[in-house]
């Protein structure tokens, strides 16, 4: 390097320019503000088993009703990304932060993140990606990635399983009667009697029961993974040591994989009435002890108030 004639250059910005949505935000145009709802929270908490425990105890299921409150702010302007196989990039994109509590006992969950729009590129050979960053206290944070699209008519909303599994074999479920809420058992833990064996099998039919008596003309879908597929090869997962755990004895709790849809609905009233922005999510994220991948599933049903 020529010291002498070193100079500082500027970064040379291209606006971004989806070929679908036209806000330098994209997909994310309609996030910015506050928004307020309800869920359901499941997770499957490792349990070290003490004197009178059933020495094969390794779980205990917690289920909670929630109340949520999440804020999108807009970063004002672009996000500069340095190359050196292709030319520049700029992503636009939101900072956020998640409150989640549960309604009777109070806070759960809070995490702060951004989410972003990436454009094309052809080093590595990728098409137009959003992107979600996220830190959860605990130990935990995630780069989820993956792709946007528009559709006309409401979400199409499939089942979801907290039934654990062999670790990297998903066809080989491993069923624990804690999930049977027929089943009396002090390592499971009910924040409210109005949650059902329904939403315990599959917790998606809570977002279904929240469309009810409303017409969704337009859906905005975020289809978002730490394990994307190809052609998308960004994303991952990382945690503090403890939650790793050693090679020796495995982990505490490992966050192995996230995966999430979002979907932004533009909403009227069946029957008529002011239409309204309603933004719903459903959230698996894999905690990886004792051999098995226990699914912890999240799910709400949001409003924008401001």
């Amino acid at each position: 390097m020529d010291l002498a004639n070193f100079t500082f250059r500027p970064v040379n910005i291209r606006p971004y320019k989806s070929d679908i949505f036209p806000s330098t935000l994209g997909p994310l145009a309609d996030l910015p503000g506050k928004w307020q709802g309800t869920g359901f929270n499941q997770i499957w908490r490792p349990f070290r088993a003490g004197p009178g425990d059933p020495p094969s105890q390794d779980r205990f299921l917690e289920l909670n009703l929630t109340t949520e409150t999440l804020e999108f702010e807009e970063i004002s302007g672009p996000i500069p990304n340095r190359g050196f196989l292709q030319g520049d990039i700029s992503m636009f994109g939101l900072t956020y932060l998640q409150k989640i509590s549960d309604v009777v006992s109070g806070g759960i969950h809070i995490e702060p993140g951004i989410w972003a729009v990436v454009p094309k590129t052809t080093d590595p050979l990728e098409t137009e990606t959003v992107a979600r960053l996220a830190s959860i206290p605990h130990g935990t944070t995630i780069l989820a990635q993956g792709t946007a699209l528009t559709v006309d008519g409401p979400p199409r909303i499939s089942p979801v399983s907290i039934t654990p599994f062999a670790i990297g074999n998903p066809a080989r479920t491993v069923p624990f009667p804690e999930s049977d809420l027929t089943k009396e058992t002090p390592f499971r833990q009910i924040s409210n009697d109005s949650i059902t064996q329904g939403m315990v099998d599959n917790p998606n039919s809570v977002l279904l029961s929240a469309l009810t008596g409303q017409l969704v003309f337009k859906t905005v879908v975020l289809l978002i993974s730490t394990t994307a597929p190809s052609p998308i090869s960004g994303g991952g997962t990382d945690g503090t040591a403890f939650l790793q755990g050693s090679p020796t004895h495995g982990p505490n709790a490992s966050p192995a994989s996230m995966n999430a849809i979002f979907w932004i609905e533009k909403v009227v009233p069946d029957g008529g009435g002011l239409e309204f922005l309603q933004l719903q999510y459903t959230q698996t994220v894999l905690l990886n002890f004792n051999g098995l991948s226990w699914p912890h599933v999240s799910v709400a049903t949001l409003r924008k108030v401001v």
